[in-house]
């Protein structure tokens, strides 16, 4: 399954951005999807993961207190609302999918797409 991953762009810090994620040619369904972000010359970090209609499963320490993942199944849409950004929150975004249970591992997720670049710089 592809997932698609939006909403990035060029943001001052202190502003906000909305990431959706969404399935190309299925429901969300059993899906827990998965935010992981990527900066240049950095590892790959797990940010936040949620499934079905459950709590998020967790989020990465840096991000806790100003992202949000949230899920409209009606929309058939994840979304990573992300206030407060800060120039290290800048990478490229992207969403990862697995049949119901979350993960921190990038492996475990089988179901993947392009990223969305966020830029925060003043």
């Amino acid at each position: 399954v592809q997932l698609q991953a939006s909403g990035g762009g060029l943001v001052q810090p202190g502003d906000s951005l909305r990431l959706s994620c969404a399935p190309s040619g299925r429901a969300l369904g059993n899906l827990a999807i998965a935010w992981f972000r990527q900066a240049p010359g950095k590892g790959r970090q797990a940010v936040s993961c949620k499934h079905s209609s459950a709590d998020p499963i967790y989020y990465l320490d840096s991000v806790k207190g100003r992202f949000t993942i949230s899920r409209d199944n009606a929309k058939n849409t994840v979304y990573l609302q992300m206030d407060s950004l800060k120039p290290e929150d800048t990478a490229v975004y992207y969403c990862v999918g697995r049949p119901f249970l979350c993960s921190s591992s990038w492996t475990a997720f089988n179901s993947r797409g392009q990223g969305t670049q966020v830029t925060v710089s003043s």
